[in-house]
């Protein structure tokens, strides 16, 4: 072949998606559900990392303190506060995140915590974070969704 000849190409065939797939995906997994499930899915993250950092109700164990001070150190901020911090944030948000109330301001706290976290105490860590992050955006983008009390409150005001 030289530089004269012309190159034949085939003509390429759009293939289409059968029309009745993208709707009844839609109606058997409406935003609601997603939203919810994204919810509840890193609240439990976060709230079973809180829970191994305290003994009853709300005592900060004497490890977690060692922990901050050692491993967790953070640059900025005292051990004993980060302690006390982060071991709250790990509660309040997921609860706040559970009931769907401020819900993007505590996905937005714990994305985040999650991004101090990958920067300052596992950078290797960046798989786990990452999928974490991919719960916690659409929650900051979206809010709570139509099953949130958020939800609730904003048809409340509106009446």
């Amino acid at each position: 072949m030289n530089a004269a000849t012309p190159i034949q190409v085939a003509p390429t065939r759009v293939i289409a998606a059968p029309p009745a797939i993208a709707p009844a995906a839609t109606r058997l997994l409406p935003d609601a559900l997603l939203l919810l499930m994204a919810r509840l899915g890193i609240a439990a993250v976060f709230f079973q990392s809180g829970r191994t950092k305290v003994e009853g109700v709300f005592a900060i164990k004497p490890s977690t303190y060692e922990l901050f001070a050692s491993e967790y150190a953070l640059p900025l901020i005292p051990s004993d506060w980060a302690a006390r911090l982060a071991t709250g944030a790990e509660h309040l948000f997921p609860i706040l995140l559970v009931l769907g109330l401020a819900t993007r301001m505590s996905a937005l706290a714990l994305l985040l915590m999650t991004t101090v976290i990958e920067i300052f105490v596992y950078p290797d860590a960046w798989p786990t974070h990452l999928s974490w992050a991919g719960l916690l955006l659409p929650l900051v983008a979206r809010g709570g969704g139509a099953w949130s009390l958020d939800h609730a409150w904003r048809l409340r005001t509106m009446r």
